[in-house]
């Protein structure tokens, strides 16, 4: 039998629910067709499709970022408000469409209040320029009568927006990137990029273009950019089709936090920087099968596990990672997928809005006693490489536990990894946790190859149970290839 003990003292530091976040990039039917979809008859009188916010704020992302990705590298944001019949359409070169620039800034801040997230604008360092940005910034938070803010408020918006987060290019070191620079030619842009935004609106946080968390990229940046910068970027996606190695790829990003974590802390020693700076993971996911037309991946229960480990991931390493953007929120690699007349929840919606549901404000050092798998060095073809087997062995039980400040209340995220075997585990508590009334949910599915879809919309989904936890031992089973999520305590009303 597995063990698992949880002690309520025992605190890896405070999760910030940043990390539930989300991404929308103007890519294949993410934005057009999904999020808005000017005509259609489940669409408001703005062109938002009403389910599609339902499902949004099922989620209840704190931040959304936009407009990209590749998509911003040539994104110029003026072409994007005023009147919609006036606005251009432009040739989109970062995925080879076209842009009708219908859905811009003030969509975007529109749908942000709809779905209760605050907004993060990643500025073109591409074929943009720092005037470009900063008459941004000035546009969107500026309170004056300058020319930028006044457009604003003859675009319909008198209050600035606020915008806080601020993303300093995206991608910068791909050769798939327009503009693509070397990590010192990014430090010199980048730095005057920050200059001229800081000066507008001294209030906002700007993010750092950061590779991977591992590369010498990320070092020179860090050093460079430690002085202007509160977060660092960084982006891993992981996927393949054996089972154990998908299950266990995400694991590459607690490497990667730790490594950037590293480079951070060398910085603002060496620099006596007194501000702190945290990793915005702001593009994570489970993602290799679609490359070409839309990116529209269809997701598995295993792929779901994935995700809940990455999750897992984000709690462990609280102190580090203050917020994480999934990418992206529909039909492009998303948990929601539409057409015109509905939609469906993938896989991969389940256990994020789990963890929307139940994630409390402190995570817990949990200790776990279980079967361990061996993982052997698996490389994708053509992708990214699963550099993961040298961290194992690696549990069978993937396990995080959060809790209140300064109550009893707790939620236990479990992952049984195991594909054919049911575990039993047995909860233990120090110090005499008394029983309390407790509510289980599990994402669960046939096998772990199973894919929701229109027409089996709920072949993978939740079931929920109530049960009663003891302090001196609970057994709870943990069905093969499922995530469990039990809430003991006050709710989480958040």
């Amino acid at each position: 039998m597995a063990t698992i003990k949880l002690d309520l003292d025992r605190r890896l530091g405070t999760v910030d629910r940043r990390i539930l976040s989300g991404f929308a990039e103007h890519l294949g039917r993410c934005i057009y067709g999904g999020i808005y979809d000017e005509g259609s008859p489940l669409a408001d009188e703005n062109g938002f499709r009403t389910d599609v916010l339902e499902a949004v704020k099922g989620l209840r992302p704190p931040i959304l970022r936009w407009p990209g990705g590749n998509f911003v590298s040539g994104y110029h944001w003026t072409d994007g408000v005023g009147p919609k019949d006036s606005r251009p359409r432009r040739l989109e070169l970062a995925w080879h469409s076209e842009e009708p620039n219908r859905f811009g800034t003030d969509e975007f801040m529109r749908f942000c209040e709809l779905v209760d997230a605050e907004p993060y604008l990643c500025v073109n360092m591409g074929s943009g320029t720092m005037d470009e940005a900063q008459a941004w910034v000035e546009y969107c938070n500026g309170t004056g009568t300058t020319a930028w803010a006044q457009m604003r408020r003859e675009n319909g918006r008198e209050e600035p927006y606020g915008v806080r987060y601020w993303g300093l290019g995206n991608e910068m070191y791909g050769p798939w990137q327009i503009g693509a620079l070397s990590a010192e030619d990014y430090v010199k842009h980048a730095r005057e990029f920050a200059k001229v935004m800081k000066w507008t609106d001294p209030s906002i946080e700007l993010v750092a273009c950061g590779e991977n968390g591992l590369s010498d990229w990320d070092r020179i940046v860090v050093e460079g950019l430690a002085d202007q910068v509160h977060w660092h970027s960084i982006h891993i996606y992981t996927g393949i089709e054996d089972y154990w190695s998908n299950v266990l790829s995400p694991h590459q990003a607690e490497r990667a936090l730790r490594r950037t974590a590293s480079l951070i802390d060398n910085a603002r020693y060496c620099k006596k920087i007194a501000h702190p700076i945290h990793v915005a993971y702001d593009e994570w996911n489970v993602w290799f099968r679609e490359r070409e037309e839309g990116l529209e991946e269809r997701y598995t229960l295993a792929d779901a596990l994935a995700v809940a480990t990455y999750l897992h991931a984000f709690v462990r390493h609280c102190q580090v990672v203050r917020m994480a953007n999934l990418a992206q929120l529909v039909n492009v690699i998303a948990p929601i997928v539409t057409r015109p007349d509905g939609l469906f929840l993938q896989t991969i919606y389940h256990p994020l809005r789990l963890f929307a549901d139940h994630l409390r404000p402190v995570a817990l050092d949990v200790h776990v006693d279980c079967d361990a798998h061996e993982l052997d060095e698996v490389h994708v073809p053509g992708g990214w490489p699963h550099r993961v087997a040298d961290l194992g062995p690696f549990p069978v039980l993937d396990v995080t536990a959060t809790a209140e400040q300064s109550s009893d209340g707790l939620t236990l995220s479990v992952v049984n990894r195991s594909p054919t075997d049911t575990v039993d585990a047995r909860v233990l508590f120090a110090d005499g946790f008394l029983a309390r009334p407790a509510t289980l949910e599990r994402v669960v599915g046939p096998d772990p190859t199973a894919i929701n879809s229109f027409e089996e919309p709920d072949l993978v989904g939740v079931e929920k149970e109530q049960l009663e936890i003891f302090g001196e031992g609970t057994v709870i089973q943990l069905p093969p290839h499922s995530h469990t999520v039990i809430s003991v305590g006050e709710e989480v009303v958040r």
